[in-house]
């Protein structure tokens, strides 16, 4: 892989920094990092266009295992947790006078959190290294949404494609009501696939060793010594560190369903017998090969590939013509999506072309 596309998946933290910047320069300027993410990126994403190009079978491998890709993702899981402190202290220390800059920073501050934090979560989640796990937690510690590790990995990765999966937006679906399914549906699939996981191994689900009560009570801990913290060096109890942080995990775990709903609109996999499934290939996700945004997300919107082969890395994930396509990147789908009858008559119309594709392909096999 070349110099300058290993150099561009730092561009990530370009989004941090606008919000730091925004902060210091104050008032308007904190709304930088949105201009960026809904405006300036998906127009320089349509002007650079889409780059189909996998990297070689042969140096997929040595790719693959080079320190320099994950050396990125464990600076951003340490960062983060940094970055949420400082936030933290933003609020506590009471800079933030107007509503218009409390809006604007907390808007801009989660998608840091959710639009580049649980992305870097989630590559790393699906890693068998234990620091890499690690990390993975840490990250959806600081958004509130820990279960995430157990559902996506243990649930979503099982039954996308099928209507068991909270995480599979279905066809006329509009965003608001799977948001509502998914983030209550998960969160309760998450303590059944805990408790079964225990219940395999004779352990009560009231065992210290059920991490679902665990990732329900570490946000809220950290909420709480953040607030005592900040509160000693404030000279006053400062409630707002904990609304603020609890404000920002929602609007970062909302940007992480909205890419779930883009990502798996209306897509259903075939039943071969009651309860069975045809296997996840990569024909069973929404794939956007976006060059510019590719590289803000770490390849997540490559994310036919992801699915077929979960275990891949970010930098090795191929695109696959046959595929379903998206018509653009995710910041701009994202837009599209929370005006449902501009989504539905942009999306359903390619739905139904892909569905009539499989069929065909079906009846000929």
């Amino acid at each position: 892989m070349g110099f300058f596309k290993k150099l561009g998946f730092f561009s990530a933290f370009i989004f941090p920094t606008l919000v730091i910047a925004g902060y210091y320069l104050g008032d308007w300027w904190n709304y930088m990092a949105v201009i960026h993410a809904f405006i300036i990126l998906p127009l320089v994403d349509q002007l650079f266009g889409i780059d189909t190009s996998n990297v070689p079978k042969d140096k997929a491998s040595i790719i693959s295992n080079e320190l320099y890709y994950r050396f990125i993702t464990y600076i951003w899981a340490v960062f983060q947790v940094g970055f949420v402190f400082w936030g933290c202290y933003v609020v506590a220390i009471g800079t933030l006078s107007t509503w218009t800059e409390w809006i604007g920073f907390t808007l801009s501050f989660a998608i840091v959190t959710g639009g580049i934090g649980i992305t870097v979560a989630h590559e790393l989640g699906h890693k068998k290294a234990v620091i890499e796990r690690f990390y993975s937690k840490l990250l959806l510690m600081t958004v509130s949404y820990m279960h995430f590790y157990i559902e996506h990995n243990r649930g979503h990765h099982v039954l996308i494609g099928t209507p068991a999966d909270p995480a599979t937006s279905r066809k006329n679906e509009n965003f608001y009501a799977f948001w509502v399914r998914s983030v209550i549906q998960g969160y309760i699939h998450a303590w059944h696939l805990e408790n079964d996981r225990l219940s395999r191994k004779g352990k009560s689900v009231f065992s210290l060793d059920n991490a679902m009560i665990w990732f329900t009570l570490f946000p809220i801990l950290f909420a709480a010594i953040s607030t005592a913290a900040l509160s000693v060096i404030a000279g006053t109890v400062v409630w707002e560190v904990a609304i603020f942080f609890f404000t920002q995990s929602i609007l970062a775990f909302t940007l992480l369903e909205l890419v779930n709903y883009v990502e798996h609109y209306g897509i259903q996999r075939k039943e071969v017998s009651p309860g069975r499934y045809e296997r996840v290939t990569p024909i069973h996700s929404w794939n956007s090969s976006h060059v510019v945004s590719n590289f803000f997300l770490f390849k997540l919107q490559r994310h036919s590939d992801h699915h077929a082969n979960a275990i891949k890395r970010y930098q090795v994930l191929d695109h696959y013509d046959e595929s379903p396509q998206l018509p653009a990147g995710y910041s701009t789908m994202i837009l599209i999506a929370i005006f449902p009858p501009l989504w539905f008559a942009m999306m359903n119309s390619r739905l139904e072309k892909w569905h009539g594709e499989q069929h065909t392909k079906n009846s000929i096999a």
